[in-house]
């Protein structure tokens, strides 16, 4: 063997070392931020789920002819009650016509995780109004 051949002895292997990390990085960035997407969806639709649920509760006065309103109280303890039930964290806010929930939640990423990146934060906020329709028109 020539003094030149034994100078590139190794070097596939180091090639190949490099590649292999900088191909695990690549499909964890895109298994482990699909993920995190996924999540921040999911954290949405129990948003819009709670705050839907909520909005439901309307003032008992509202089923005689009375103002169309959101019972506060009922209100906040169906969103919330949705929320532990969904197994997230959020936060309640009511008003007369108005429920809005936020969602907390966190990722654990698969792969990235392996090299300390994680745990991924994700919140959502979604918010439902009352709205009284008579014949099909809003009113």
């Amino acid at each position: 063997m020539t003094p030149s051949e034994r100078s590139e002895e190794g070097s596939i292997s180091t090639w190949a070392v490099l590649s292999a990390v900088v191909l695990t990085l690549c499909v964890g960035l895109a298994v482990d931020l699909g993920g995190q997407i996924h999540a921040k969806q999911r954290a949405h639709d129990i948003a819009a789920e709670a705050a839907r649920t909520g909005a439901q509760q309307v003032a008992p006065g509202a089923m005689t002819g009375g103002p169309l309103t959101v019972d506060p109280a009922g209100a906040y303890w169906a969103a919330t009650d949705y929320l532990t039930a969904s197994g997230v964290t959020g936060t309640v806010e009511t008003s007369t016509d108005q429920v809005t929930v936020t969602v907390h939640e966190t990722y654990e990423p698969v792969i990235l995780g392996a090299v300390g990146i994680g745990p991924l934060h994700v919140s959502a906020t979604a918010s439902a109004h009352l709205v009284r329709t008579v014949g099909g028109n809003r009113s």
